[in-house]
């Protein structure tokens, strides 16, 4: 929401590069399993189903034409059939539509991995501020122990030195001090 450092840049150019990736790597699949005698332009002026069960053809809906896809582009050219009625895989799904459906889910994709990433450096720092508390806690509680503790010394000191002023006990602090007088 603020300048757009670098999370704002990953997220303008991920939806992009996400569909352009997802549909790249269909492109591939679909030149691999494409049968190699089969020509497209013999499907023309049939049907839909019958173009793309080769999955090398791509079916245009204004002429009615079966045409080889353009597999060293990853999007058909203008001149070859319009996007919003160019037909790929399958017959219900513009190609318009399949970009931008990949494109959705490839920035979802995206957004679920950036949401868990910073979900955990949260955490993690949310951790390492725990003990930093309960470190604090500990110091603490074991100083108000030592008051405690010296003010029990001190009061039992006392309680000490008033039974042997009772009993002549108590110590001078100068023990010459007795054969002086």
């Amino acid at each position: 929401m603020g300048s757009g450092g670098a999370c704002g840049g990953t997220m303008r150019w991920g939806l992009p590069l996400g569909g352009a990736t997802l549909l790249l790597l269909l492109l591939q699949a679909a030149a691999a399993q494409a049968a190699p005698g089969s020509a497209c332009s013999q499907s023309t002026n049939k049907t839909c189903q019958e173009c793309l069960k080769n999955v090398s053809c791509l079916w245009c809906n204004t002429d009615n034409t079966c045409v080889d896809y353009p597999v060293t582009k990853i999007l058909p050219p203008a001149s070859l059939c319009k996007l919003s009625s160019a037909r790929w895989g399958v017959c219900w799904v513009n190609f318009e539509a399949l970009i931008i459906a990949m494109s959705v889910v490839g920035g979802l994709i995206l957004l679920a991995i950036t949401t868990c990433c910073c979900y955990c450096c949260y955490c993690r720092k949310k951790k390492s501020r725990k003990p930093d508390k309960s470190e604090e806690k500990a110091i603490r509680e074991q100083e108000e122990r030592r008051i405690r503790q010296e003010e029990r010394r001190a009061e039992m000191k006392s309680r000490h030195d008033e039974i042997r002023k009772k009993y002549g006990l108590f110590k001078e602090e100068n023990p010459y001090a007795r054969f002086e007088n």
